[in-house]
């Protein structure tokens, strides 16, 4: 009797640690920046409940401890950068990948001070981000609209010393990009990316001075460790995300700030 008792204690714990392994495996845990990512992960959660699997949503509002925490393994997948950032990195580059894109957020130049680009004086002030793909992104942003130039070579990570004409004499102040929305009232125009502007209030459309078009290569995308893009729960999470219910909600909620690729 003892024996068959020990046969059934040891068959039940065999089918919970099954179950929980189970559930773990229906677990996706994500980090993401709260405006619009976490938001449009929010929006598929129940989706992806209905094919069993748990979304689980960790904030970010720095462009660092993402990466670190998908290459930790603490995190599935990430919500937050674009490929240019994603690859400003070795180590990144060498341990990430990305699975697929979803929008593209306009950067644009704001100011508390002036209502249009052709009011900054001579000499002004101009914050951009201080990682280099967003500070070259700002820069590229300027070259677009004639306020600066840069050298035919300067790539995605240009930087200040790659102008090559600045006939308004601007400044140039980097600070990390999740400060720049305060910077305002201390400089005279900042260089925001989308989704800072967002958290703050500011319509990109409407408030910038000037602003990305569509054409943008900038794509917000989906990142897993390398050798994960196969997983059962990140295809889910693709067919989620790119759905006539996501594109609706961001045509519909973000006033041309937050644009879907799909």
């Amino acid at each position: 009797m003892r024996k068959i008792i020990s046969i059934i204690l040891t068959l039940a714990l065999i089918i919970a640690l099954a179950g929980c392994a189970g559930k773990k495996a229906g677990e996706l845990t994500i980090g993401a920046s709260p405006v619009p990512h976490a938001e449009l992960l929010n929006l598929i959660k129940s989706d992806l409940a209905e094919a069993g699997i748990n979304l689980k949503i960790v904030e970010f509002t720095d462009y660092i401890q993402p990466n670190m925490a998908v290459i930790s393994g603490d995190l599935d997948a990430n919500f937050f950068q674009h490929i240019p950032y994603l690859g400003s990195n070795a180590d990144w580059l060498q341990n990430l990948t990305p699975v697929f894109g979803v929008h593209i957020e306009p950067l644009g130049l704001y100011s508390d001070k002036y209502k249009s680009i052709s009011e900054l004086p001579d000499g002004a002030t101009i914050a951009i981000p201080n990682d280099p793909s967003n500070g070259g992104r700002a820069l590229f942003l300027l070259q677009a609209n004639n306020l600066i130039s840069l050298k035919d070579d300067a790539g995605f990570l240009a930087t200040a010393r790659d102008i090559t004409e600045n006939p308004k004499n601007f400044k140039f102040q980097e600070l990390e990009a999740a400060q720049l929305p305060r910077s305002l009232p201390d400089v005279d125009a900042a260089a925001i990316n989308g989704n800072y502007a967002l958290e703050m209030g500011y319509n990109p459309v409407n408030d910038s001075l000037i602003i990305e078009d569509n054409n943008s290569p900038y794509m917000n995308i989906i990142v897993v460790k390398k050798g994960n893009e196969e997983e059962a729960k990140i295809l889910a999470l693709k067919d989620a995300l790119l759905s006539d219910k996501v594109r609706d909600y961001i045509n519909n909620n973000y006033n041309g700030g937050v644009v879907p690729v799909f």
